[in-house]
């Protein structure tokens, strides 16, 4: 989990029930870059974080002493990297499969931010240790989602494919009333007097959605 988010996503968490999880929620998009030879090499990710957390970076950061909503240049600038200081083992929220089986992904590269209509919106690439070949019968799986589910994940727009033209992506949502039920599952075996707001159930991955990419057989 990134300390960064936990330090300023408590500032609005307000007391409330079990339920209340997710704290911060991000739009987010996916593009696959492929090389040369038809491999993907890396994704793009973009984040676009809700109102009342874009609001609680800028006011932390002091972006916008006159409160007009207004960023000037600079203090756009100053927003790049804001959420890249990952933790060591921090997984960046970003999983890629194939066949099932995880593939590793580098740290975070190459990272901007911008900001609009109130809501901050950051970037970043990932390369693929391997360059990755994927056919119709065998996807890429791109899932994205926080296994603590402080943060919700939600796919949007059009997954851009870049470096090939006979690949396409399709998004896939859970079943999220199976999820809930994992949840309150998960809640009814915990003690009370446990902390749920530290020990929250590792259940992010039942609200994962995720995108999957084929191409044509090389």
């Amino acid at each position: 989990m990134r300390h960064w988010m936990i330090a300023v996503g408590l500032l609005s968490a307000a007391p409330g029930p079990v339920l209340a999880h997710p704290h911060v929620f991000i739009d987010a998009a996916v593009e696959v870059i492929f090389d040369a030879e038809g491999r993907a090499e890396a994704l793009r990710l973009s984040w676009t974080y809700d109102d009342l957390f874009s609001l609680l970076i800028v006011e932390d950061r002091g972006l916008d002493p006159d409160y007009d909503g207004i960023l000037t240049p600079d203090a756009v600038a100053a927003l790049s990297g804001f959420d890249m200081q990952w933790d060591a083992d921090f997984p960046g929220d970003t999983y890629a499969l194939l066949s099932g089986a995880e593939l590793a992904l580098s740290r975070p590269q190459d990272w901007t931010a911008s900001y609009a209509e109130g809501k901050i919106t950051s970037t970043h690439l990932r390369r693929f240790t391997t360059p990755v070949a994927m056919t119709a019968d065998n996807p890429l799986v791109v899932q994205v989602y926080d296994p603590g589910f402080y943060t919700a994940y939600m796919l949007v727009g059009q997954t851009v494919l870049t470096g090939r033209d006979d690949c396409t992506a399709q998004v896939f949502v859970p079943d999220r009333s199976a999820a809930d039920e994992q949840l309150l599952a998960a809640l009814a075996e915990m003690s009370a007097d446990t902390d749920i707001e530290i020990a929250y159930p590792a259940i992010g991955a039942a609200y994962a959605e995720e995108v999957r990419i084929t191409c044509a057989a090389p």
